[in-house]
């Protein structure tokens, strides 16, 4: 990976980190004034909460895209300790079609009228899982990978022994 590619990487990490923050510290301000509506027409607590809380599913998956990027540049990403980080991003996307989950049965009940809208969420938390299920395939991948470096290593330990 190129030095331009890792720094571009790195900036976009780091503008979506930051805004992030920035959402989370504006919902928690919003939690803390109370500005829901008075009849209370729209739950907007819980979706405040699920606000925060997905912007710490991106964050985590923005932190352990950071690391792997790390490792790339170090040359170290075929081994055991990049399965964490992998592991990290998979559990963060399938906490984020969980609480975009929630979101669809929060905002079910004032889409009786029109239920299409019920179901076109649902569908967005299913394509949520389904990158989950990408990134999971990708890790079967890496775990290939390692394990061939791994035998790579130790043929030519061997050699080197016959040599």
């Amino acid at each position: 990976m190129g030095k331009l590619t890792v720094r571009a990487l790195r900036a976009v990490l780091a503008v979506v980190f930051a805004g992030a923050v920035g959402v989370q510290m504006l919902m928690l301000w919003m939690l803390v004034t109370g500005n829901d509506p008075e009849d209370g027409s729209i739950p907007l607590t819980p979706l405040r909460v699920i606000v925060v809380l997905g912007m710490v599913t991106a964050q985590v998956a923005l932190a352990s895209v950071w690391r792997l990027v790390a490792m790339v540049r170090r040359g170290t990403v075929f081994s055991h300790a990049a399965f964490r980080y992998v592991d990290r991003v998979i559990g963060s996307i399938v906490a984020a079609a969980v609480l975009w989950l929630a979101v669809t049965i929060i905002n079910a009940p004032g889409q009786r009228e029109d239920p299409g809208v019920s179901v076109i969420m649902g569908g967005i938390s299913l394509a949520v899982l389904g990158v989950a299920l990408v990134v999971l395939l990708l890790r079967m991948l890496l775990a290939q990978a390692v394990a061939r470096d791994v035998e790579a290593t130790r043929m030519q330990a061997e050699l080197d022994e016959v040599i």
